[in-house]
């Protein structure tokens, strides 16, 4: 409904960003990370969101990156996972660091996010997995050769689009590396060329 908001930053807390926009203060929860990379009271800021409406409360929820609120909307996805919960795991991850521990299996590196337990932590990395490939599959986007039946590339492919990439975007820059190399090199190299393709 809201996709972003820019404006003047009137408020700030670690969690909490408020930006004025036409007169009106919009109040967006964030992720540490992201009130962080906020600039200062008076200065403009732009907000990628995410509008939550419950029974009980209607929340705007707001994201430096685009990487970001496509990681929030992944984990809200998974069962038991809540947009606080979300936010605190991405208060302690970037997305790339994200999509990595997802994309090795990696459920440890969420236990260190206070309120997330081992159970919760496997529930994550199994169901965004799933979540991911079946997307793939439905879309019914073409298989590139080189993912059949390699590993670290499918690892690759899975975590990347968690991302907020597009298969066709991240099977171009795949296709031209070692498919030896661990996914987690493989996803590190695709997101510099990914990068320079932005800006080029």
């Amino acid at each position: 409904m809201i996709d972003h908001i820019r404006g003047t930053v009137c408020h700030k807390e670690p969690d909490l960003v408020v930006i004025e926009c036409g007169g009106v203060g919009y109040a967006c929860r964030t992720s540490v990370q992201t009130a962080a990379s906020v600039g200062a009271v008076d200065t403009e800021a732009l907000l990628y969101t995410r509008l939550t409406v419950r029974e009980d409360e209607v929340a705007l929820y707001g994201f430096g990156t685009r990487s970001e609120r496509s990681c929030f909307d992944q984990l809200t996805a998974v069962s038991g996972i809540g947009p606080k919960a979300a936010l605190a795991i991405l208060s302690d991850f970037t997305p790339d660091r994200f999509a990595l521990a997802v994309a090795s299996g990696d459920y440890k590196q969420f236990t260190a996010t206070k309120g997330i337990g081992t159970k919760t932590a496997q529930r994550i990395v199994l169901e965004l997995k799933d979540k991911v490939a079946k997307a793939v599959r439905t879309e019914g986007l073409p298989a590139a050769p080189v993912f059949s039946g390699g590993g670290s590339l499918d690892e690759a492919m899975s975590a990347l689009q968690v991302l907020g990439y597009s298969q066709g975007e991240v099977a171009g820059v795949l296709a031209v590396l070692d498919p030896s190399l661990p996914s987690s090199e493989l996803i590190r190299l695709a997101l510099m060329q990914l990068g320079k393709n932005m800006l080029g």
